[in-house]
């Protein structure tokens, strides 16, 4: 492999993303204004204050429904449905939001299949919207991540401390309190703190079932900042308050542990000293009946009311077949653009380590730090710079495949990162012994062994664009149109039939392009940690 290339390939990569991040917040830097430009202490504290609520309720939500699911799933390893429940525990990771809580209003909605439940025995309705339906999406889709990733922590305890106790005779209470609890809490600040920060930068969910100004976030504020009331310097002030709170959870997060899944191949089956009683047993598959109910319940409202919505008269609509075209365009832009960026970088980084220059590795840490700038913050950025050159309708659609692109990097790069790194520290002295360089050793050494991580971020990448919102909220227009920003369109004037087809179409064709990536996550857990 050539070093001079190599890096010079991963710098480009780096500069391209600071300079792209970096000219969006000149932009919006140059529109804070003075003081007369700071919005009242009591509106930034109102919505501040909501962020940080309903993020901190998510988190215990999440977190509290998980420990009984992965406990369960860890003492009960053979169980007819077992791997459909894991399924279910990956299914939210590809789903776009927007099919999701079309899902959910399916189910929770004031005509939904729960409510008329409700309603037979005389008991109060639920409401789907402001906090209490906000907390139920926000559930929805992120229990089972938490559930995930606290069973891959059970998993991946050492098969000594297994035998351990059971040659100390331990009972099952004494079981979860020296050998399962502690595995868990290990990894229970980290997972808590990476929820906290996806809830406090959620915005689709917000915007949709927030259904006022009271329950409004800093991302839903920024918004109609800047699409309703065009105050560029009260949205620029919204954003770097936003950046504050992301970097320092993100400085917090990272002072925990993550799941481990180095250990998992050395962990033997989990020991459990004593059969089961009845009261565990009851609970447990209560526990687990719960959870495919929450999870599965919306996914089944998705594909059977989809498949009633009639499908053939939304083919018959133009504004479909354009939004369908534009998506995949800016879809495919955006993963080929993620995936070459990440390949780059990683290449350049794991060089780096490995010959000349450990001082860049730092560098090419960039990636992660897409995790703390939401993408209406870059949105607004490129949206002024657009509007100022008068641009706004040429360009929209590559900003919004850039911003995507770079969005994806920090997710591809957690599938692609440690496959270039295994590779090339197995192969990369062997090859220069053979003098294999180049297209040739790319052809013969490089590209069989990466093809499927680089094709699993691929196919990640193109998912997340594809199901995205927060990018196309600002730009979108009459001639800019995409399938989320449709089925938005569709949610909000209750065109039920329309929002139920493309509900389906839209999570059909991100699932279609996540099984790569899900599937390397079920067989490598914990990639997305």
């Amino acid at each position: 492999m050539l070093r001079r290339p190599v890096q010079i390939l991963g710098l480009l990569a780096v500069g391209f993303m600071i300079g792209f991040a970096g000219l969006a917040f000149a932009a919006l830097l140059a529109r804070t204004g003075g003081g007369d430009a700071l919005p009242p202490l009591s509106y930034l504290g109102g919505i501040l204050g909501f962020t940080l609520k309903q993020a901190g309720l998510s988190v215990l939500l999440s977190v509290a429904g998980a420990l009984p699911v992965a406990l369960a799933m860890a003492r009960f390893r053979h169980f007819p449905g077992r791997g459909l429940v894991i399924a279910l525990m990956l299914v939210p990771l590809g789903l776009p939001v927007l099919p999701g809580i079309f899902g959910i209003l399916e189910i929770w909605g004031r005509q939904g299949s729960l409510n008329q439940l409700l309603q037979a025995f005389g008991l109060p309705p639920f409401s789907p919207y402001g906090l209490s339906g906000i907390l139920l999406a926000h559930v929805f889709f992120n229990l089972p991540l938490a559930a995930r990733l606290l069973l891959v922590a059970l998993d991946a305890i050492p098969a000594q401390q297994w035998r351990l106790a059971a040659s100390l005779d331990l009972q099952r209470l004494s079981l979860f309190r020296f050998v399962e609890w502690p595995a868990m809490l290990r990894v229970l600040p980290g997972i808590a703190g990476l929820i906290f920060m996806l809830c406090m930068t959620s915005f689709t969910i917000v915007l949709t079932l927030g259904g006022g100004p009271s329950t409004s976030t800093l991302e839903v504020a920024l918004y109609q900042a800047l699409k309703f009331e065009f105050d560029p310097a009260r949205a620029a002030i919204l954003i770097l308050l936003q950046l504050v709170l992301t970097i320092a959870v993100f400085r917090l997060l990272a002072l925990f542990s993550r799941p481990e899944t180095e250990k998992v191949a050395q962990a033997g089956a989990s020991f459990i000293g004593l059969p089961a009683g009845w009261v565990e047993r009851t609970g447990f598959t209560t526990v687990l009946v719960a959870f495919v109910g929450l999870v599965a319940a919306p996914l089944l409202a998705i594909f059977f009311f989809g498949l009633r919505s009639g499908l053939q008269s939304l083919f018959t609509q133009p504004v479909f077949w354009q939004a369908l075209g534009t998506s995949l365009t800016i879809a495919l832009g955006a993963g080929l653009l993620s995936a070459s960026l990440t390949v780059a970088i990683a290449y350049a980084a794991q060089d780096a380590r490995m010959r000349w220059a450990k001082s860049l590795v730092l560098l090419y840490r960039l990636p992660d730090l897409m995790l703390v700038l939401p993408p209406l913050a870059l949105g607004s950025g490129w949206f002024l710079i657009l509007l100022a050159v008068d641009l706004a309708d040429h360009l929209a659609p590559l900003v919004v495949l850039v911003i995507n692109a770079l969005m994806a990097m920090p997710f591809a790069m957690r599938l692609v990162g440690p496959a270039i790194a295994t590779h090339l520290e197995r192969t990369d002295r062997l090859a220069q012994s053979l003098d294999i360089r180049g297209v040739s050793r790319l052809k013969i050494i490089d590209w069989p062994v990466l093809r499927q991580p680089v094709l699993a971020g691929l196919g990640f990448a193109m998912a997340l664009s594809l199901g995205d919102l927060g990018a196309i909220a600002l730009f979108s227009s009459d001639g800019f149109i995409t399938l989320p920003s449709l089925l938005y369109a569709r949610l909000g004037s209750y065109r039920s039939g329309d929002a139920a087809g493309l509900s389906l179409i839209l999570a059909g064709l991100s699932l279609l392009l996540m099984v790569p990536a899900l599937m390397r996550e079920r067989t490598k857990p914990g990639e997305f940690r």
